[in-house]
């Protein structure tokens, strides 16, 4: 088999793929890329059993197979070209070689047959969503899903479709992001649980895609198809925690303030807080909020006056600072406003402004005790 391809062309699809590629795997077939070619089309594919990726390539050829060729070798070769046509030939003696401009190189490759098959999804539900709209939902909602390998279901972003819209959650119990859409529907109910990993690999190309993603899924997997990319991943098994119950419907205090000049207050006054509790006290009085932090062990403290917009009862909360800036900073209204009730209960982040039409986004951050 013998194909010619454009070397900036591959390398650029082979990094998008080699994201999928473990830095330890357990099977040593998986530290390759399966290069699948019929005639014009190549496609590539690489996979750490749980999540597989294949792009499908243009290139010049008449041949047909397949063969599994060292990723890491593969790219490390790739970035030291300058753009040019190179030629792969799959030799007798199991190598195969590449010649460009200057040179010949070979590799040793395995059979493409060793790869793992990828699972095809029986009779799966279908949903359509455009790109950047899935692009947008996961960077809101990834950063607070959790870490905790003892609660896999809270590890993911929740996927909720329904023909009234859809709703993406993530939490860790300590912070909770609600990323809702009305303006796409989907034709059934469904929800299913999708892993980190793939997500992280789809926000990456996604945001330069103006395609339809074609998402199918069952109660086991999930197929994202968009441009010449199909990403396929298996879905984390479990219900999800009902995440509804703990957003506080009655929040009589309502607090507006502008999003950067908090995002800096907090920022600076966290410098001060204790290193292991990052805790913040906010005082809302009026129309003035006070941001402080103290850490008693070193006699460090910090306090800062905002002036902001609010009506409620005079409240004293305290927050993790890094929970804070992280949801201060995904927000990308210029005003924001903050809903709280009671001292030990939840408190509400939402954009004021700068959302699309049928775009809601709900971040809710858990309060820390204050010690007086």
């Amino acid at each position: 088999m013998k194909f010619i391809v454009s070397s900036s062309y591959l390398l650029k699809q082979l990094q998008v793929l080699g994201s999928v590629i473990n830095s330890n795997n357990t099977l040593p077939i998986l530290d390759n890329f399966l290069f699948e070619l019929d005639n014009n089309e190549l496609t590539v594919s690489a996979s750490d059993l749980e999540t597989t990726m294949s792009a499908t390539l243009s290139i010049d050829s008449t041949s047909k197979g397949s063969v599994a060729v060292p990723a890491k070798l593969l790219l490390e070769i790739l970035k030291t070209f300058p753009e040019q046509p190179l030629t792969f030939t799959v030799e007798d003696n199991n190598t195969v070689e590449i010649s460009s401009n200057s040179g010949k190189y070979a590799l040793a490759y395995a059979a493409g047959e060793e790869f793992p098959k990828s699972v095809s999804l029986e009779e799966p539900s279908v949903t359509l969503v455009p790109a950047d709209v899935l692009a947008t939902a996961v960077s809101k909602t990834i950063f607070a899903a959790g870490n905790d390998d003892l609660r896999p279901v809270m590890s993911g972003v929740f996927f909720q479709f329904s023909p009234e819209g859809l709703t993406f959650v993530a939490t860790d119990a300590h912070k909770l992001v609600k990323y809702a859409r009305a303006d796409v529907k989907a034709s059934q109910v469904a929800d299913f649980i999708m892993p980190k990993k793939p997500l992280n690999i789809l926000k990456s190309i996604l945001g330069s895609s103006d395609a339809e993603v074609k998402i199918e899924y069952n109660d086991s997997n999930a197929t994202f198809s968009f441009d010449n990319y199909i990403l396929m991943c298996r879905l984390i098994d479990g219900k999800y925690p009902n995440y509804e119950a703990v957003i506080p419907k009655e929040n009589p205090n309502k607090l507006m303030i502008d999003r950067s000049l908090f995002l800096s207050s907090v920022r600076r006054v966290a410098i001060f807080s204790n290193k292991t509790t990052h805790q913040i006290r906010l005082k809302i009085a009026g129309a003035e909020l006070n941001v402080s932090a103290e850490d008693i062990d070193y006699s460090n403290k910090a306090e800062e006056r905002l002036t902001c917009d609010y009506q409620g009862d005079d409240l004293q909360i305290g927050f993790n600072s890094r929970f804070l800036i992280e949801m201060l900073t995904n927000l990308q209204s210029d005003i924001i406003m903050l809903e709280m009730s009671l001292p030990n209960r939840a408190g509400i982040l939402t954009p004021a402004d700068g959302l699309e039409e049928g775009e809601t986004v709900t971040m809710l951050v858990m309060p820390v005790m204050l010690n007086s």
